[in-house]
């Protein structure tokens, strides 16, 4: 019995040893590992940072191959990239005083959110019928407040930016510390639910999806016929749809159309309802980013954080996807889930023919996600072999699947595929942020100064379609480039969408999100990184809460930013010195590339 006894104590003993052991062989390794974050960091500073470029430079970098951080060395099907607890492979958690700061940042952003929302019931775009909180005790008085409202809107939108900003700091590739993934779910949820429960913003699209459910329910066709003229001017759901929209065919695919059937018949005309059920399918699809975009960014050997800070938790999502209800959060999600599973191996196989499936579907939403399909084959035929049979042999595959889905969308939703002749409807508008419309503006404009005649529509009709030709080239030369190996195939999904944003007749914030949701898990040279958070930044601020003009009133806007600006300097003071560097998110090194062979992401 005391020999049992005394054996069992030596075992424990040899145990803990043991253990002891295998404990100190860890904390050397995270030793080591710190050092040499620390080393790479410093060479890094060394090596000099990269100044800030325009949106066209960075564009111009990534079809000439000169940006760095956005080639095809990194890339590699089922390539791994294992990180700690959400982090990236160059950092770990963040310390004490981090995490501090981190409680900072989300509660700053959490009462931007806050305040957003309470603008929102006087100055976001609150349906013009059947607005719920007319007439109720307190909530009642924002409408009647709309400068108020607005300048509450204003302060809660740079506190969401400076917010996002300083988060970014906390997940700049190149630190040696960076903020997990659960710190990061909980951020973005934290700031996304005030506006996911309050009245739309920045747009009133989401009327027109509304609209044009309630036609495809009864049996109306909406590639040929406007919401007014389908279900008359007086209808609940057509009244708040902008004038300009009312007689105008609806521009989205079939499959998009089809999910606002049962929303139709649940909601019927309670429009609150219908938008509340819409901005479900936003929510689908920011799942569905939110999934793609880590997977993504491993197998080039990105950061996720940094890759869910810049895609996620950007400003212009919450703004414009989640308060704006658009569209483009359920064609990026499709797309992003179909590369994920399409790129996962250079076969025919379940994956790649899921993945094309649902690439498909989401050109089904809106049309730019077709551009996926051809770098999924440029990719493809690079990995078997690289020569023109294979391409062909490529397109046949991919390309068949994608018009199999297409066509069976077109005949199983009863829809059809009136939606080509529809796709220019939204060039109806002269949008100021289109640069080719500006010089067809600007052309015209010149031609009557000069006494030539009133040209401006066909100047500006020239000029568009310049810019769609130059676009399309652009997209060429990039696919060119992935189909020899010089370029990644989500690199150039991004980068092309980019140039169909930037070269295209019409601009809004929100199509900025095509090109640098895909870019964020591609690329994370400096100067990208930089180009792009400027951009979000600002772009994230320049559309009023409203959604419209402000003729007869023009003096409401500068009341409301004057009186933003000055409410703006107490939230500040408050966190003075309790939040990161506001550069930091612009500060670090790229990260390297760590390219593994493993299993599927």
């Amino acid at each position: 019995m005391n020999t049992e006894t005394s054996n069992d104590y030596h075992n424990r003993q040899g145990s803990r040893v043991r253990v002891a052991d295998a404990t100190n062989v860890v904390v050397d390794l995270m030793r080591v590992r710190a050092v040499i974050g620390r080393i790479a960091l410093k060479f890094g500073e060394l090596a000099g940072r990269p100044s800030l470029t325009s949106p066209w430079a960075t564009l111009l970098g990534v079809v000439t191959g000169k940006a760095r951080g956005v080639g095809a060395s990194s890339w590699a099907p089922e390539t791994l990239v294992r990180t700690q607890s959400g982090a990236s492979s160059c950092g770990g958690g963040l310390d004490l005083a981090e995490t501090r700061q981190l409680d900072t940042v989300r509660r700053f952003g959490t009462v931007g959110a806050l305040l957003m929302g309470l603008g929102s019931l006087g100055a976001g775009t609150a349906p013009v019928l059947g607005n719920p909180v007319v007439g109720r005790p307190v909530l009642g008085l924002f409408p009647r407040m709309p400068t108020a409202s607005l300048a509450l809107a204003y302060t809660g939108m740079v506190m969401v930016v400076l917010a996002w900003l300083w988060l970014g700091a906390l997940a700049a590739p190149g630190r040696p510390r960076l903020i997990s993934r659960a710190q990061l779910d909980r951020t973005m949820l934290m700031w996304a639910t005030p506006l996911l429960l309050a009245p739309p913003m920045f747009s009133r699209d989401v009327y027109s999806y509304l609209a044009q459910g309630a036609m495809v329910n009864r049996g109306l066709d909406p590639y040929t016929l406007g919401p007014a003229e389908a279900l008359g001017v007086d209808h609940p759901l057509v009244r708040g749809i902008p004038t300009i929209w009312r007689n105008t065919p609806a521009p989205y695919g079939p499959l998009f159309l089809t999910l606002g059937r049962p929303i139709d018949w649940i909601a019927g005309d309670d429009v609150v309802l219908g938008t509340l059920l819409h901005r479900s399918l936003t929510v689908a699809g920011l799942v569905m980013i939110i999934w793609a975009l880590p997977r993504l960014a491993r197998r080039v050997g990105i950061s996720p954080m940094f890759a869910l800070w810049l895609g996620a938790a950007n400003p212009l999502v919450l703004f414009h996807l989640i308060s704006g209800v658009h569209n483009e959060a359920l064609m990026i999600g499709l797309m992003l889930v179909g590369l994920e599973l399409a790129l996962r191996r250079p076969e025919i196989g379940p994956a790649l023919l899921g993945g094309t499936t649902l690439i498909a579907a989401a050109a089904q939403v809106k049309v730019p996600a077709a551009l996926a399909l051809g770098f999924v084959i440029m990719w493809y035929a690079r990995h078997h072999g690289g020569g023109r049979r294979d391409v062909v042999w490529a397109a046949v595959a991919v390309g068949g699947v994608a018009l199999a889905t297409t066509v069976a969308i077109g005949l199983g939703t009863g829809l059809g595929f009136g939606w080509v002749g529809a796709l220019g409807t939204p060039n109806v508008v002269r949008s100021w942020m289109s640069v080719v419309t500006e010089f067809g503006l600007l052309g015209g404009w010149i031609g009557s100064l000069l006494g030539l005649g009133d040209h401006i529509t066909s100047v500006l009709a020239l000029t568009r379609f310049t810019g769609l030709a130059a676009a399309g080239g652009l997209c060429l030369l990039l696919l060119w480039r992935c189909w020899k190996g010089r370029l990644d195939p989500l690199a150039g999904l991004g980068a092309g969408l980019g140039a169909v944003v930037l070269l295209g007749p019409v601009v809004h914030p929100w199509y900025v999100l095509w090109a640098v949701i895909p870019l964020a898990a591609s690329a994370t040279h400096l100067a990208f990184r930089s180009t792009a958070t400027v951009v979000c930044a600002v772009l994230a601020v320049v559309v009023a809460p409203t959604g419209s003009d402000f003729l007869f009133r023009a003096w409401v806007l500068p009341s409301a930013i004057a009186a933003a600006a000055v409410t703006l300097v107490v939230p500040v003071a408050l966190v003075r010195g309790r939040t990161p560097p506001l550069w930091g998110a612009f500060s670090g090194v790229r990260e390297a590339s760590v390219p593994q062979s493993g299993g599927a992401t």
